[in-house]
């Protein structure tokens, strides 16, 4: 990039860590669907200009996590349940096609890590779970060099995440172990190097998911305005 457009690279440094911290607290709920992000306020809180914070909104944008609008601020992604539904569809045919591409390059000590995640999860609480779930699937991927496929799959858990939270927390309730069952499949599918079968497992996984949320309207209806 050139002119106007290159980001100096303190400002760059700066904004990248701006973002790390606004995106760990909004995967971790602190910032919901919607909320308000106020630039004056992140730059106060970072004892910076607002041209590195203006670049972290940017990078959190491009991930789907902050959505903005021009001569208006910025807010934190909401989704509708018809958008919701439409981004698990994407998720139900893209994922498959990104665990094909790097399971095949799994190591031994990849299938151990993800055993170990597994048996984590099955004793987590709601947050803890989050928390392995995303580890254990973004393991799963990691091996793949993707031009766009790998990027598209976390703006897409991005944005689906904190109605993923409300599944994960209703699943928890009512102590649904489908899941966990879902992952020792798919460990055990990739430990055999069977990539369809493990495809075939993840793409059901998804789309439970989704079903779910499906009966869930109250999700997406009881969030606070975007203004």
């Amino acid at each position: 990039m050139t002119g106007l457009l290159r980001v100096p690279r303190d400002h760059g440094s700066a904004g990248a860590g701006i973002a790390d911290t606004l995106r760990d607290e909004i995967l971790r709920g602190i910032h919901p669907p919607g909320a308000r992000i106020r630039q004056e306020d992140l730059a106060t809180r970072h004892t910076t200009s607002r041209i590195p914070v203006r670049e972290a909104l940017r990078i959190l944008e491009a991930e789907g996590l902050v959505t903005r609008v021009a001569n208006a601020g910025a807010w934190v992604s909401r989704l509708t349940l018809d958008e919701c539904q439409e981004l698990y569809l994407v998720r139900e045919r893209v994922e498959p096609v990104l665990l094909a591409i790097s399971a095949p390059l799994l190591s031994t000590a990849d299938l151990d890590d993800l055993d170990d995640l597994a048996e984590r999860m099955e004793d987590a609480d709601a947050e803890d779970f989050l928390r392995h779930d995303r580890a254990f699937h973004f393991l799963t991927y990691a091996p793949a060099r993707t031009v766009m496929l790998g990027e598209t799959v976390v703006g897409l858990w991005n944005r689906t995440h904190h109605y993923r939270r409300a599944f994960v927390t209703a699943a928890h309730a009512r102590h649904d172990g489908a899941a966990h069952h879902d992952h020792r499949l798919l460990v055990a599918a990739l430990r055999r190097g069977d990539a369809d079968e493990a495809a075939h497992v993840l793409e059901r996984h998804i789309r439970r998911t989704r079903i779910e949320l499906e009966r869930h309207p109250e999700i997406f209806a009881n969030e606070p305005p975007v203004r």
